[in-house]
């Protein structure tokens, strides 16, 4: 055969013409992560298996950045994938849904007539009827497993608790209404934790109600001055209570009875539908998140055994109801257990843990004890098991990809993502993966890091680099996406980043965790900045543009490294403790820095004084580091008057600083609007001084 070879070359240029050019245009038509792709995104959580194994019912959030609001709405997928079938309409928030045993009817929360009550929805369609209706809200519906009652939380005057329900609502009611139109604002505080988190307590307990479906008042099961689930979220892992298989108790878990502000002593209780209280815990440190099997032999629960340590090791407790016997199944196992999900046969229970900055989801079988791993890889959890067993299904978050939801099968193979809610946004998403490395830090100690890269990065260029410290300090950067602290949405403006997991870190084992205690300012500092001396003997980074941030333990984090380093052209930080006696006495969990620093400020004065970064604050001049400081009014984990302190004390030296005030947040900055504007004046201040 003859080939006319200048046609052949003719065709072969343009159709490499054409190739180009599509690649450069698939190219172009990609671009790096936007800030405004953090309100574009839909938000997964909570996925619930139907008890026939056919239906997961979840919730999707979506973001209304011009009403500076959220929208929740229940769906449900098929277990096996397919289309999306949404539940609610409504345009308030409908959340937390829970299958009634039968699987006919889903019980929900919402706030679509002012204040939180539980509606139900049948799950063949129609409209949504309402449950309760209590004056003080309802919240996390839990069916009795009966399935002719459900149970619910509802923060309560405690003093009318043991009246009948008609007459304390109508009194919770007036009280409320009666303070709401008093002049007069002012509170008489009697003890401590008189506000927590982001609100002021005003002297309620969260009590559990159960109401009839039959019609009737809802009783409150848990009357009297204590509450019936963790106010704290250290203490929580989920809905902290169960109910038996025969729907006769219900086992629940209360925060210590007195000394709260200084106390861990969480502990679970059983009450009847009779009324009757029996204590099933007496360990002085705190138990937590009862679920009974299914054949009503077992109680397993959480467990730590160091009062006073809210980091101390969760171990996962099996309570034998037949012997009256305790014991840990984890005990060996190095590190903490999450929420956890019995299997139908009740011979294993499957959990969730922190490992080497993932979090993984593991077996173990209640016999002999042996931990299996299951799903590795990202930040797993919402664990649900199928009734044959042999399915597992969970939502998954990466550096790089939003929460979906997941299926396996219960050996961990077969793993398949069964929604794809954000598919069509990240295919026009230019990332980088995020290397995970290790470096030595203090004393030849591995330290593992994350490493994210800025989109278009090459090796041959110069980039800035900003150090992340994370929070807790008993926490991880984890393998996961984060809508606060976005590793990605940082690389984005230009920057390489470096998130390092040192000392105090949760997922390298307990005797990691623990030393950090005591020693806020030592061998953690030295982990850090091993790692940016790592950093700088990479080729792509510019060590003359190099910039610090960090929120919670990470703002201690920066205040601290303002005044013992001058590595940094800027740091920015965010609710961050600068003086560790004014924190002390102003903050909501005392237990955490008695803890933390081995007393009170009276008993160690020393401890209180070496790591704090006030009594080092003549460093400040020697270094001269310009500052962002980002604090919150509601905070009231990390009061706003330690930024005030630092912000001060910096404009008093004539140090370039800035000090962006919320007047309507909390520890972190979640409205949407705020959230555009913080990330803004975040990037515009990290432009000023290290560039893009």
């Amino acid at each position: 055969m003859k080939i006319n070879l200048l046609k052949y070359f003719a065709y072969s240029f343009l159709f490499l013409t054409f190739i180009s050019s599509a690649s450069l245009l698939y190219s172009q038509s990609k671009r790096p992560l936007e800030i405004d792709d953090l309100f574009r995104i839909r938000r997964v959580s909570d996925p619930q298996l139907s008890p026939d194994g056919k239906w997961i019912a979840f919730v999707i959030t979506d973001v209304n950045k011009e009403n500076n609001s959220f929208s929740r709405d229940i769906y449900l997928i098929p277990s096996v994938g397919g289309e999306l079938r949404r539940l609610t309409t409504h345009p308030a928030n409908d959340v937390h849904p829970r299958w009634s045993p039968n699987g006919k009817t889903i019980a929900f929360e919402s706030d679509r007539t002012g204040e939180s009550q539980i509606w139900l929805i049948d799950v063949d369609g129609g409209e949504a009827k309402q449950l309760t209706d209590v004056t003080t809200g309802a919240s996390n519906p839990v069916w009795l497993l009966n399935g002719k009652a459900i149970a619910f939380i509802s923060s309560v005057y405690p003093e009318y608790s043991t009246k009948p329900f008609n007459e304390s609502n109508e009194l919770n009611k007036k009280k409320d209404e009666q303070k709401a139109k008093s002049k007069v604002k002012a509170r008489i505080m009697k003890k401590l934790l008189y506000r927590h988190w982001n609100v002021w307590t005003d002297e309620k307990r969260q009590h559990i109600f159960v109401t009839p479906l039959s019609g009737g008042e809802p009783r409150d099961y848990t009357p009297g001055d204590r509450d019936a689930v963790p106010t704290s979220s250290t203490f929580s892992a989920g809905d902290d209570f169960d109910s038996s298989p025969d729907g006769s108790e219900i086992a629940y878990t209360s925060p210590p009875a007195e000394n709260e502000a200084w106390n861990t002593n969480h502990d679970i209780y059983i009450v009847s539908s009779d009324g009757k209280v029996t204590q099933l815990t007496t360990n002085p440190a705190a138990d937590g998140f009862p679920r009974y099997s299914s054949d009503g032999k077992y109680i397993a629960y959480r467990a730590q055994r160091r009062p006073g340590f809210e980091a101390d090791k969760w171990e996962l407790m099996l309570y034998d109801r037949k012997s009256k016997t305790h014991v840990s199944l984890t005990e060996k196992f190095d590190a903490s257990v999450g929420p956890f999900v019995w299997d139908s046969k009740n011979t294993k229970i499957f959990f969730t843990s922190e490992e080497n900055a993932n979090q993984q989801i593991f077996s173990i079988n209640i016999k002999d004890k042996k931990i299996t791993k299951i799903i590795e890889g990202g930040t797993n959890g919402e664990v649900n098991i199928s009734s044959d067993g042999k399915m597992v299904y969970f939502s998954r978050h990466t550096l790089n990809r939003p929460n979906e939801i997941f299926s396996a099968t219960a050996d961990g193979k077969n793993v398949k993502a069964l929604t794809h809610i954000n598919d069509s946004l990240f295919q026009n998403i230019i990332m980088n993966e995020p290397k995970s490395i290790i470096y030595t830090g203090a004393e030849g100690t591995p330290i593992q890091a994350w490493l994210i890269t800025p989109p278009g990065f090459s090796p041959a260029n110069k980039y800035p680099l900003v150090l992340l410290v994370h929070g807790g300090p008993q926490g991880a950067w984890e393998n996961g996406w984060h809508f606060r602290w976005n590793a990605q949405i940082w690389a984005a403006q230009g920057y390489v980043i470096l998130a390092p997991n040192p000392r105090g870190s949760t997922g390298f084992g307990q005797k990691f965790v623990d030393e950090i205690s005591g020693d806020w300012g030592g061998k953690v500092y030295e982990d850090l900045m091993k790692g940016v001396a790592y950093a700088e003997t990479l080729p792509y980074v510019d060590n003359k543009r190099m910039a610090s941030a960090g929120a919670s333990y990470g703002g201690y984090m920066a205040n601290w490294l303002a005044t013992h380093t001058d590595k940094f052209r800027t740091i920015i930080t965010h609710a961050g403790v600068y003086n560790f006696y004014s924190m002390y006495g102003t903050t909501d969990e005392v237990w955490f820095d008695e803890w933390e620093h081995g007393g009170t400020p009276w008993d160690a004065k020393e401890e209180y004084e070496k790591f704090s970064p006030h009594a080092h604050a003549k460093n400040l001049l020697k270094f001269r580091t310009p500052m962002l400081i980002i604090h919150n009014e509601y905070d009231y984990r990390v009061p706003v008057t330690e930024a005030m302190q630092l912000f001060t004390t910096l404009q008093r030296m004539g140090i370039e600083s800035n000090f962006l005030y919320f007047p309507d947040e909390g520890h972190g900055v979640l409205k949407p609007q705020n959230s555009e504007f913080w990330h803004k004046t975040v990037f515009e201040w990290l432009k000023k001084y290290i560039g893009s």
